[in-house]
């Protein structure tokens, strides 16, 4: 009986893997608008250098990239997902429901996340106070009492006197992104715990904590603007008045346009996000279908090629993009785990 399920079991990843191979002969990659770029990059590279064709990738944001991932195996879904944050566990439950059980994890490197203005405009300097104080849909009563009340703050002075009486209008991704994911747990969270009567709730009831710490404006203080972090570069050269949300990437490509705020007094610089220093900075994932390796021509080179020190080492290529590189020691672990197509582990 054993041996006939494992027939089974063979016979059906077969034709998964015939029905991928039939219907595309290319990388197909999802996922993360800030990865996005790099990837583009990667995936360039990837397609003048080999005889491979040039890898598809899309940018769907990381929550809708790990959707698409996640559905099922073949060559309909994705082989890759790009993702500016760790795969969360309903995730993986939602693939190993889909039959994708095998998923192999890389990091490619570090990124910060800005709060941008156009160069037109007064540079701003915030805290991570200020920030909660600004976006939180609630937040502790002006009064001083150890209550939460809707956000009254209209302008940026309301927020701190030392701050311009201008109107509080940020410009950021949705839920399903994975930068709007980090920015709420960094940013947010690093104001909100802050104040301790809200960093108690922590341990008394999480969820409230988090719908705290995490919950966003919904007054039109905090506007929903898209996936696409060069759409909101734009907007902001046509609004002078408004703050952008978006990876530092892109802050580096638009330098000519566009100036990071300070946060807790550190620029968004490569030094300061590479030492950590700068409070608002985050890991940048893909994901890998392993069962795709050996049926869609190239993955397996692809990885070789987004793993290498002339991609993503200290002087690679990533890096004059914007990506910040991880560590000698840490690099290496990630490209022996690519080499041996180390799976993440099962719960």
């Amino acid at each position: 009986m054993k041996k006939a399920l494992l027939t089974g079991a063979a016979l059906v990843a077969t034709l998964v893997g015939s029905a991928a191979h039939a219907e595309r002969d290319y990388i197909s990659i999802v996922g993360s608008s800030t990865v996005y770029p790099f990837s583009i990059v990667v995936a360039e590279r990837f397609g003048k250098s080999t005889n491979f064709p040039t890898p598809k990738v899309e940018s769907t944001g990381s929550g809708g990239g790990l959707k698409l991932f996640c559905s099922g195996v073949g060559g309909s879904t994705p082989d890759i997902t790009n993702a500016s944050r760790a795969i969360k566990q309903s995730e993986i439950d939602l693939c190993a429901k889909n039959g994708v059980n095998d998923i192999i994890e890389v990091k490619a490197g570090y990124d910060g996340i800005v709060l941008a203005n156009t160069l037109e405009a007064e540079r701003i300097e915030l805290t991570t106070k200020d920030i909660f104080l600004a976006l939180a849909k609630n937040i502790p009563n002006p009064d001083g009492s150890d209550t939460l009340v809707e956000n009254p703050h209209k302008t940026w002075k309301d927020v701190n006197p030392a701050l311009p009486a201008r109107e509080i209008e940020v410009l950021g991704p949705p839920p399903t992104s994975g930068t709007r994911d980090a920015f709420v747990e960094l940013a947010m969270e690093g104001g909100c715990k802050q104040f301790p009567f809200i960093k108690a709730m922590k341990k008394a009831d999480k969820s409230k904590y988090k719908a705290v710490c995490h919950g966003m404006r919904e007054d039109g203080a905090y506007i929903e603007a898209g996936e696409n972090d060069n759409l909101i570069v734009q907007k902001l050269v046509t609004n002078p008045a408004a703050l952008g949300i978006f990876g530092f990437s892109f802050l580096e490509q638009n330098a000519d346009k566009v100036q990071g705020s300070l946060i807790n007094g550190k620029e968004p610089t490569f030094d300061n996000i590479s030492s950590g220093a700068y409070p608002v900075s985050r890991s940048l994932y893909f994901y890998v279908k392993k069962a795709h390796i050996d049926v869609i021509p190239g993955i397996e080179e692809y990885l070789a090629e987004f793993t290498s020190d002339r991609a993503m080492g200290e002087y690679g290529y990533l890096a004059e993009k914007g990506m910040i590189p991880m560590k000698p020691a840490e690099m290496a672990t990630v490209r022996e785990n690519v080499k041996s197509q180390k799976t993440l582990a099962a719960n």
